[in-house]
C-alpha cells in the first residue's frame, strides 16, 4: 500500500507515518524501574523474614538451652577445645547469680533489658573528663553472647539492642541469668558457670563459696587478661569490692527477681 500523501498548497507531500518505539526500546527503558521495585520489594520481604527469624530464635531459646555461640565457634576454629555442659540455675550457687549481679549490673532487676540511667551516668562522666566505661547489662550481654558475635560496629549494637528487647519480653528474669550464666566465657575454651567451676576450683557450680563466685565474677569482663588462678593484684582488689557489692545487693533484695529467700 503507497505511503499516504498529504497536499499543502496543490502541491504533493509525501510525509512518512510516525514510526513506532520498537519493544526493546521500551523494555530498555522500563528496566530500570523494574530492577528498583523488584529490589524494593526483595528487601521488605527479607526484612520481615528476618523480623520474623528473630522472633521466633529468641522464642526457641526461651525454652531450649543454646547449643551453641558465634564465640564458640570462633575460638574453636583458632584452635581451643570447647567445653560448654548445660546446667540448670537451679544448679548453680546463689553466690555466682548475686556476684554476677553485683559486679555487672546492680540493677538488673530493676531495669527492662536497658539501663538509660548507667547510660546517662556513663555520658556524664565522660563529659567530666573521666574515663568512659561501659554501661551494659545483663540482658544486653546475654543478647550479644546468645544471638550475636563480639566486637563493635553499628550492626551488632542494632542487634543486641533489638534482641535485648526480645529477650526482655519472651524471658523471664531468672530464664535471662540462666542463659547468661550458660553461655558466658571464662576463658580457655571455657563456656558457662559448671565449665568455670570444674577447671577453676574442682568442684560443681552449686557448691560455689561467696569467694569463689566474686573471683568468677571479676574476671568476666576479660576472662583473657584477668586470671582466676591465681588472681593478680588487680583481681584481688576486684574481688574484695566485689564481695562488698554483694552484701549490699542482698540485703536491699537487688537479686530478688532471681534468688528467692
Amino acid at each position: 500500500m503507497a505511503s499516504p500523501l498529504f497536499h499543502v498548497g496543490g502541491m504533493g507531500m509525501a510525509l512518512a507515518a510516525p514510526k513506532r518505539k520498537s519493544r526493546k526500546a521500551i523494555r530498555k527503558k522500563t528496566r530500570p524501574a523494574s530492577r528498583l521495585r523488584f529490589a524494593f520489594r526483595a528487601g521488605v520481604i527479607g526484612g520481615l523474614a528476618l523480623f520474623a527469624g528473630t522472633i521466633v530464635w529468641a522464642g526457641f531459646y526461651a525454652a531450649a538451652p543454646p547449643p551453641g555461640t558465634l564465640t564458640m565457634l570462633q575460638r574453636k576454629m583458632s584452635g581451643d577445645v570447647i567445653i560448654h555442659p548445660w546446667t540448670p540455675l537451679e544448679k548453680i550457687s546463689p553466690n555466682l547469680v548475686t556476684a554476677v549481679i553485683s559486679a555487672e549490673d546492680t540493677r538488673f532487676c530493676l531495669h527492662n533489658g536497658i539501663d538509660f540511667e548507667a547510660v546517662n551516668k556513663a555520658m556524664n562522666e565522660a563529659e567530666n573528663g573521666k574515663r568512659l566505661r561501659g554501661a551494659s547489662t545483663i540482658s544486653q550481654q546475654t543478647a550479644k553472647n546468645a544471638f550475636l558475635w563480639n566486637g563493635g560496629g553499628w550492626l551488632r549494637k542494632g542487634g543486641e539492642a533489638w534482641m535485648t528487647v526480645l529477650i526482655e519480653t519472651f524471658w523471664s528474669k531468672r530464664r535471662i541469668m540462666e542463659v547468661y550464666l550458660n553461655v558466658a566465657e571464662w576463658g580457655d575454651g571455657l563456656f558457662g558457670a559448671e565449665a568455670a567451676a570444674q577447671a577453676r576450683f574442682g568442684k560443681p557450680a552449686r557448691d560455689l563459696t561467696m569467694r569463689e563466685a566474686a573471683l568468677l565474677a571479676s574476671v568476666l569482663p576479660n576472662p583473657h587478661k584477668w586470671r582466676v588462678d591465681p588472681p593478680g593484684p588487680y583481681v584481688r582488689g576486684r574481688v574484695q569490692t566485689v564481695q562488698k557489692r554483694m552484701g549490699v545487693v542482698r540485703r536491699d533484695r537487688l537479686d530478688a527477681c532471681v534468688v528467692t529467700p
